[in-house]
């Protein structure tokens, strides 16, 4: 059974910094292309980064410059480390694992806010 499961969201200040963190059991993490989406209240989700199995990363230009998406294999892990955040930053974080159907964490809040 595959699970994603993301933490370290949280309340932060206008430009503040996060780290997301996803662990990933139940798959051979390493040969997927992992994602993070985010979805805003009211909002479309939309694919804030994305990181190939190979290391190739593509962010949205809405995060370009501020967020990193990395991956660490043998710890089964990708993280969002988040810099100069905003209040557009608001919005739950889901980690996913590209596959047909794609795999889905159940989100993590960040709430960005003074």
């Amino acid at each position: 059974q595959v699970q994603l499961v993301e933490s370290g969201g949280g309340l932060v200040q206008p430009g503040g910094s996060l780290r997301l963190s996803c662990i990933a059991s139940g798959l051979i993490f390493k040969r997927y292309h992992m994602a993070w989406h985010r979805q805003a209240p009211g909002k479309p989700r939309e694919l804030v980064a994305r990181i190939t199995d190979s290391g190739d990363t593509n962010y949205s230009d809405s995060v370009k410059g501020r967020f990193t998406i990395s991956r660490v294999n043998n710890r089964r892990t990708v993280y969002l480390q988040m810099n100069s955040l905003t209040s557009d930053d608001t919005a739950i974080y889901y980690c996913t694992a590209e596959d047909q159907p794609p795999y889905w964490g159940q989100g993590t809040q960040v709430t960005v806010s003074s």
